[in-house]
């Protein structure tokens, strides 16, 4: 997968626009607003959904695997925003929980576009968050960038409610980022580690310094991995006090995390990214500490492509562990 994103610092959260898009959601629409680069906000204009089903496939590749799985439907009406007025987000989404989506790295709106209309067809609504590469080169303003996303979830619109975490690739290490705040102990940001009631880690880097720049050399120029990766590998030895030092420190917080709902990891054995015995190392502690944790892991995959390679496995996987949690999803 290529990089296109910004290397520029966050913006500031406002929001910047707002547009019915027709989507996947049971036939019907749903509202995009843009709050700031990399942050978008989903949400379909009516109360609950007509089809709570996983992975709606739009592609041939997908479609006649998950055409298997068992999909679970709710009785309740859509409003189509044609005929009826344009709810604000805080009135059209007072209740509905929240699902906090932290893609890859260069992941592409059609791919986003499958896990966003998995969840609003669960009547869930869909918040995306984006990095790009210098929020992980430069963890400072990782740090930055993940206040930016927690104040917004202190936000009204946003405050109170359920949230769903799903992270995949490099959105492991910028939610990392936000559970590092919670975890100075500041009073104003504990709030969020009690309103998670799940999280998914879906292709998480995990391992040592090497497995991270390998990661780089794989995202960002593809043809030229090994160059990528040892110059990485130099940046990371020049610059060890603001980046190897942090990213241990980050480990910890993750392995010590202040989130202890049920938790779902994705994975393949094949995995250059990822050290299955790091991960496994971490997945006891959290079971010691009292953390359930499901866990699926292939064989063959491919990075940040399950769902793709595995659909009906995949999805099967992922509804009974949201079927599994305390709340309805």
């Amino acid at each position: 997968m290529s990089c296109s994103d910004s290397i520029s610092r966050p913006a500031q959260t406002h929001f910047t626009t707002s547009k019915p898009v027709a989507g996947g959601v049971s036939g019907g629409r749903f509202i995009a607003r843009t709050i700031s680069s990399g942050i978008t906000y989903y949400y379909a204009p009516f109360s609950g959904a007509d089809d709570r089903r996983l992975c709606p496939a739009k592609d041939s590749q997908t479609s006649a695997a998950l055409r298997s799985v068992s999909l679970r439907k709710s009785s309740s009406s859509s409003a189509s925003p044609s005929t009826s007025p344009r709810p604000t987000p805080s009135q059209a989404s007072a209740s509905r929980p929240l699902l906090l989506f932290f893609s890859w790295l260069g992941a592409r709106p059609g791919s986003l576009a499958k896990y966003r209309d998995l969840y609003l067809e669960r009547g869930m609504d869909v918040l995306i968050v984006q990095s790009n590469v210098m929020h992980f080169l430069w963890p400072r303003w990782g740090l930055d960038y993940a206040l930016e996303v927690l104040k917004l979830l202190e936000e009204p619109q946003f405050s109170g409610r359920a949230v769903l975490v799903h992270a995949s690739s490099i959105g492991g290490y910028t939610f990392t980022q936000i559970l590092t705040h919670i975890a100075q102990g500041q009073r104003e940001h504990a709030g969020l580690a009690q309103r998670v009631v799940g999280h998914i880690y879906d292709s998480l880097v995990v391992g040592t310094l090497e497995h991270m720049a390998i990661g780089l050399g794989k995202t960002l120029v593809p043809r030229f991995e090994g160059f990528v990766k040892n110059a990485a590998m130099l940046y990371f030895w020049l610059f060890k006090t603001y980046t190897a030092d942090l990213y241990d420190s980050s480990i910890l917080v993750f392995h010590n995390s202040p989130i202890t709902s049920p938790a779902l990891f994705f994975s393949s054995e094949n995995d250059a990214l990822c050290d299955q015995a790091a991960m496994e190392e971490c997945i006891d502690h959290w079971r010691k500490r009292g953390v359930t944790v499901e866990s699926r892991r292939w064989k063959e995959s491919i990075h940040a492509a399950h769902m793709r390679c595995h659909p009906e496995d995949y999805c099967s996987t992922l509804e009974k562990f949201l079927n599994s949690l305390p709340i309805s999803l």
